[in-house]
């Protein structure tokens, strides 16, 4: 077919626009690994999935996360990765919410990370955040956790993937020998310590200051923090570190070697147990079983342990020797944060303490009594919230207070959820005061009220002053005092937000 030459010319142009329509809200930026194309939005720059490690597949399975190979060309990164392969379903999620599930597929090859940045004439301090999902689930693409409004007020908030469940924390003596730790297992903390590599490296070029990096993070994910806050592996990656619900527990100060020795022993085994259900003979074998079939076996170790590399043998130890990560700490827990599931009646509660506590029975009841069932109702979830998260941060601080000369800050997140329904009126929940600390309320479909969109901004500035400054604090907002535990004074973040003592220290201290 023949076209007049204005026609030639006409789509000549035309053949020469297109990458410019492609690619006109498109950014690119050179990594040391080679360029990344993002997305700009609503005065932002976007990157989604950028790699910082090589795939852990194949060979590469509970390995040390990699270091990448440089690539040519321009790496497309204007959409999440997939999410970590996951074993089970989060311990503490059975609430379930959309907002909480990734929106991604799940896949071994996970080792990427987001970023959200705007263009301004100083390096911004950067906000690291750590999912959670009790180290068996999550992933960077859960809605509640989009960067896009905190990066607006000038930080470079970035997310990271790491792996979780088996894939995670996988450990077996031939894993320990082919290590040059001579250990194994922690790949999930790795992953989160070459991924703050790759920030020192990279993140000046997305208008970030390395020396400026506060990592945060939620449950499992504020536990990361805790154990990256006291790794030999993470020194000066970061400066501050924001925890909430969740941190190390005094189960993890293992007092003597023959104990870590023992809990060793103890995952190693798991391993082997693993590699006998799946008729695998060797590590080879089992990383050539697919990564499907692992995680249908669901077994194997899933979790952080001590294992002397990684993670001291006695974290307690590491705070009071001075050998912590010695940054400034904002820590917290929400009222409501629980593990359990349906309560039990006052009669039934009572014989389970008296059987789970025997002599100590009474000072328990004394300090979480259970006369009526309201009562008993009320203590479970408070006994389960400051066993399982209360307790570790208020162990945390007063560790940090005794040998660090880190600032302390200290909250509890009080706010009663607005609720569709009766059945879904889990007070202050574990995991509710995420969308309130980034400004995401509007992800979240509950029947938020004026208090919430106020309360929502004033955490968001806490965390943030946190961020640029190391203090929570400023003028337009209420004093938040730094913790110390002479005062004991903590800020409470509800439909009225003030400093108070801290409401729960007896039962604290027990």
């Amino acid at each position: 077919m023949n076209f007049p030459p204005s026609k030639l010319k006409s789509m000549r142009l035309f053949l020469l626009l297109i990458p410019y329509f492609l690619f006109a809200n498109s950014e690119i930026i050179k990594t040391n690994k080679g360029a990344v194309r993002g997305f700009q939005k609503d005065g932002l720059s976007i990157f989604l999935g950028i790699p910082f490690a090589k795939p852990p597949v194949g060979d590469l399975r509970w390995r040390a996360p990699q270091e990448m190979d440089a690539w040519k060309g321009v790496k497309d990164c204007q959409k999440f990765s997939a999410s970590p392969m996951q074993n089970t379903p989060a311990p503490f999620a059975y609430w379930s919410e959309e907002y909480l599930i990734p929106k991604e597929p799940i896949s071994e090859d996970c080792l990427y990370l987001n970023i959200w940045t705007k263009k301004t004439s100083k390096p911004k301090p950067v906000l690291v955040y750590i999912y959670g999902g009790g180290f068996r689930s999550g992933g960077t693409a859960c809605p509640i956790y989009d960067g896009s409004n905190m990066a607006k007020e000038d930080v470079v908030f970035v997310s990271l993937n790491y792996r979780v469940g088996v894939f995670g924390f996988m450990s077996h003596p031939e894993l320990n020998k082919e290590s040059i730790s001579g250990t194994s297992g922690n790949y999930a903390i790795l992953d989160l310590i070459k991924g703050l590599q790759w920030i020192q490296q990279n993140i000046a070029k997305f208008g970030g200051d390395p020396k400026m990096v506060t990592i945060a993070g939620q449950s499992a994910g504020a536990t990361a923090v805790s154990i990256l806050c006291v790794s030999p592996l993470a020194k000066r990656l970061f400066r501050g570190a924001i925890l909430q619900s969740g941190a190390l527990g005094l189960g993890l100060a293992l007092p003597n070697q023959e104990l870590a020795k023992q809990n060793k022993e103890r995952v190693e085994k798991l391993g082997v147990q693993l590699a006998e259900k799946l008729n695998a003979s060797s590590i080879a074998d089992l990383r050539n079983k697919s990564a499907e079939e692992i995680q249908k076996a669901n077994f194997g170790n899933t979790s952080p342990y001590p294992d002397g590399y990684v993670i001291p043998f006695n974290y307690k130890d590491a705070y009071l020797n001075g050998k912590q990560n010695d940054v400034n700490l904002l820590l917290g827990w929400n009222k409501d944060d629980r593990v359990a599931g349906k309560p039990l009646p006052a009669e039934k509660y009572i014989e389970q303490i008296k059987s789970r506590f025997k002599e100590n029975a009474d000072h328990i009841l004394s300090l979480y009594p259970g006369k009526t069932d309201e009562e008993a109702y009320r203590s479970q979830i408070e006994l389960g919230r400051n066993e399982s998260f209360g307790s570790k941060q208020y162990e945390l601080a007063k560790l940090q207070e005794a040998k660090g000369k880190g600032a302390i800050y200290v909250y509890r997140f009080n706010r009663n959820i607005p609720a569709y329904t009766a059945d879904t009126q889990f007070g202050a929940f574990h995991t509710g005061e995420v969308p309130y600390a980034f400004q995401n309320l509007h992800i979240v479909k509950r029947p938020y009220e004026e208090a919430d969109q106020v309360l929502s901004k004033q955490m968001s500035s806490y965390w943030l002053n946190f961020t640029k400054t190391g203090s929570p604090s400023a003028p337009n907002l209420p004093n938040w005092p730094a913790y110390n535990q002479k005062d004991k004074k903590i800020i409470l973040l509800d439909t009225k937000v003030e400093a108070v003592r801290i409401p729960d220290e007896k039962q604290l201290e027990l």
